[in-house]
């Protein structure tokens, strides 16, 4: 399973009389902001077939423009890497690394989505609606080999809430953030990654 996704949040339209921000309002909003940030992810993803969805759980840390460490702990391990230039994805499992440049795995990773540079540039940005509070932007890729064919954004009190991502075999992955810390001082040294001695190494 190789995952796709993007980003959001903050300002303001009407709900119950009182003032909050319309979707892409708080998305660009966020992304003006917010330079670092990290927390918890719940995956779900499902396919056409109707299989039971895979569910999987981790922990993320990003640093805008391209940084970003996405961590998948359960059910299985994998480990999303990039320094801003390269990206790594790792199984420990497989002890495989696989490195492409980071341009080449937009869509590949919730992860360069979210820690990525000008969305309005990429994508055909709209909003989309709300329910239960959350403010909904609908992003389209402008290219047609990004791996993913839409991607709606859940905003929340400023902050990314949900993320629903449907790809270009019919998959649909749905991401909640359980945790959003915004700003936080983070180790750059987590946004560098070197291959355990002894993995497999292959390159893009």
């Amino acid at each position: 399973m190789r995952i796709h996704l993007l980003i959001a949040a903050l300002s303001g339209a009407l709900v119950s009389g009182l003032v909050s921000a319309s979707g892409l309002d708080q998305l660009h909003s966020f992304l003006d902001s917010t330079k670092t940030a990290r927390g918890a992810f719940a995956q779900s993803v499902s396919s056409k077939s109707g299989r039971k969805p895979q569910q999987s759980t981790g922990v993320f840390a990003m640093q805008r423009p391209g940084k970003f460490r996405w961590s998948y702990e359960t059910p299985y391990p994998q480990l999303l890497v990039s320094d801003g230039k390269q990206f790594w994805s790792y199984d420990p499992e497989l002890k495989q690394a696989v490195s492409k440049r980071l341009g080449q795995a937009l869509g590949s990773s919730p992860a360069a989505l979210l820690a990525g540079g000008d969305l309005d540039k990429t994508f055909e940005l709209r909003d989309a609606g709300a329910a239960d509070g959350i403010e909904f932007v609908e992003a389209t890729p402008k290219q047609s080999d990004a791996g993913f064919t839409r991607v709606r954004l859940g905003l929340r009190d400023n902050m990314p809430a949900s993320m629903e991502i449907q790809d270009s075999f019919g998959q649909t992955t749905l991401l909640r953030f359980t945790q959003f810390e915004r700003n936080p001082a983070l180790d750059s040294g987590q946004f560098r990654f070197v291959p355990p001695k002894g993995a497999d190494v292959v390159s893009d």
